[in-house]
């Protein structure tokens, strides 16, 4: 249970002293980065969605 407590104790301390938290600037900067990137993955993956489902039912066309 000691070593329990030790752990507890110096993942505190870490958390508090030696973590270098991001100022609000920072923050926001990064949220915004990460906010653009997802929205411009989801548009690829959307047209490459959108193209692929259009090529098939091309392809499936010739066989009907």
């Amino acid at each position: 249970m000691n070593k329990v407590s030790t752990y507890l104790k110096e993942s505190y301390d870490e958390l508090l002293n030696k973590v270098t938290w991001p100022s609000w600037s920072e923050l926001q900067q990064s949220t915004g980065i990460v906010l653009a990137a997802t929205i411009l993955i989801t548009a690829m993956v959307w047209i490459m969605d959108f193209a692929s489902s259009w090529i098939l039912k091309f392809i499936y066309s010739f066989f009907k």
